[in-house]
Parts: C-alpha cells; structure tokens; sequence
C-alpha cells in the first residue's frame, strides 16, 4: 500500500481523468486490456474479466467510453479488498465470489461455464409460448 500511495503522491493523477491516471500509475497491460475492452465492446462483444488488472482495465475503459459497461462481465471477486470497490465503481456484480486470491485467470475460467450456460438457455431454450404450454401450473 505505501508504494502505491508514494506513486500517487510523486505522480499525482487527476481521478476524474482515466487516461492522465493510465499515463501516471497504469502500466502497459493496463491500457492494452483497456483497449481490447472498448474494440470488443464496438463490435458488441462481451469480455470476461478476472482479476485486479483486468478489472483495473475495465475501469479504464469504462471510464473512457461508459457504453463498455453493457460489455463486461467480472467472472469472480478475489480476497483483495480493492477488487470489491472496482466491482462498484463498475457497478457490476461479480458472478462468483470464491474466496480466491489464485491468478493466472482462475476465476474467469471457471465463470466462463456459468456464461456459457447462460448464454444457451437465452438462444436454445424454448419459451412457454413456443413449446405450447397454457395456463399456470395451479390450474392443472
């Protein structure tokens, strides 16, 4: 905490600009997951993030062009307390939350089944009306 609050100090980034806090306390991976967000968020696809650097580059993004937010998905909320708050400030809430500190993209890895899966009960599941089913089941 103290080397991360020295950087602010020395560098002193304006909050309220994503790009000047990417520029002074961001790293390059940072940026790049940010822009891979917004190029898929332009082609309306969805990403999965995971962990506290993807996350952070989510709120990049978001920050930049707010529209990504329909975009994300957070797959789980690790142990940090800071992923907690970048979860809010997304306003996301996260699909699991595992009580894991692992990395390596354990978290999405494991979401992308519950994404997957959601995904075909909205394309592949028949509505009521499709399967011909009436009424309620405490009429039958």
């Amino acid at each position: 905490i103290k080397i991360v609050e020295k950087a602010i100090a020395i560098n002193r980034p304006d909050p309220k600009n994503a790009l000047d806090v990417l520029a002074k306390v961001g790293g390059f991976e940072i940026g790049g997951i940010a822009g891979l967000i917004i190029g898929a968020a332009a082609h309306r696809k969805p990403v999965v993030v995971d962990g506290l650097i993807s996350t952070a580059g989510a709120l990049i993004a978001s920050s930049l062009e707010p529209f990504v937010r329909d975009y994300i998905i957070c797959a789980h909320r690790s142990v940090e307390p800071a992923h907690r708050f970048m979860h809010e400030r997304l306003g996301k809430k996260p699909l699991l939350d595992l009580n894991m500190r692992l990395g390596e993209g354990t978290g999405a890895a494991l979401a992308m089944n519950v994404v997957e899966a959601a995904a075909a009960v909205l394309s592949e599941v028949a509505t009521f009306a499709d399967a011909g089913v009436t009424g309620s089941p405490a009429e039958a």
